[in-house]
């Protein structure tokens, strides 16, 4: 989704006059972040785009960290794609149910004593965002194309198997 096509849909829940009016600019201009930039002039490089930059010239993921705390969030960085040829499906989904269980488990340790200290919660945290960066890794292959490979397992799967005899 472009950044311009969340303002419009931003608009749903707040009026665009609203906005203007707290943030001190025009009427007009937050109507042009909800609109695609484009050569004949309408849309305009709005707040997000620009934090985006921000952040490619820093380097810097705090700044959207920063943000996502501020929204009652937690920012979680998607993994680079892990997809390679031959790419093993049931291996993938059992890494993802031992890595979920793992985090149960460690929630149960954590609670045992009714209570929750600083680093049973620092640990927890570690495990949670593991999960979801494996899991996040598991569906960018899926959408790359390996569906494909996992339904072309199945039908073999499913095939008669040949006597050698």
């Amino acid at each position: 989704m472009e950044s311009h096509e969340v303002f419009k849909q931003s608009f749903e829940k707040t009026s665009p006059k609203e906005i203007a009016s707290e943030l001190g600019v025009s009427l007009s201009l937050v109507y042009k972040w909800a609109q695609e930039q484009n050569e004949s002039g309408s849309g305009s490089r709005n707040p997000l785009d620009r934090l985006l930059e921000v952040v490619r010239l820093t380097g810097d993921v705090r700044l959207v960290e920063w943000l996502c705390a501020r929204s009652g969030g937690y920012f979680v960085r998607n993994p680079d794609s892990a997809c390679e040829q031959g790419f093993e499906y049931l291996p993938a989904t059992n890494e993802i149910v031992a890595q979920f269980s793992a985090l149960l488990s460690r929630i149960s340790q954590a609670a045992l004593d009714d209570s929750v200290d600083r680093h049973e919660a620092e640990d927890i945290r570690q495990h949670w965002d593991r999960l979801k960066c494996y899991a996040e890794g598991f569906v960018r292959c899926c959408e790359e194309g390996d569906f494909e490979k996992m339904k072309e397992a199945q039908e073999k799967a499913e095939e008669p198997r040949r006597r050698l005899y």
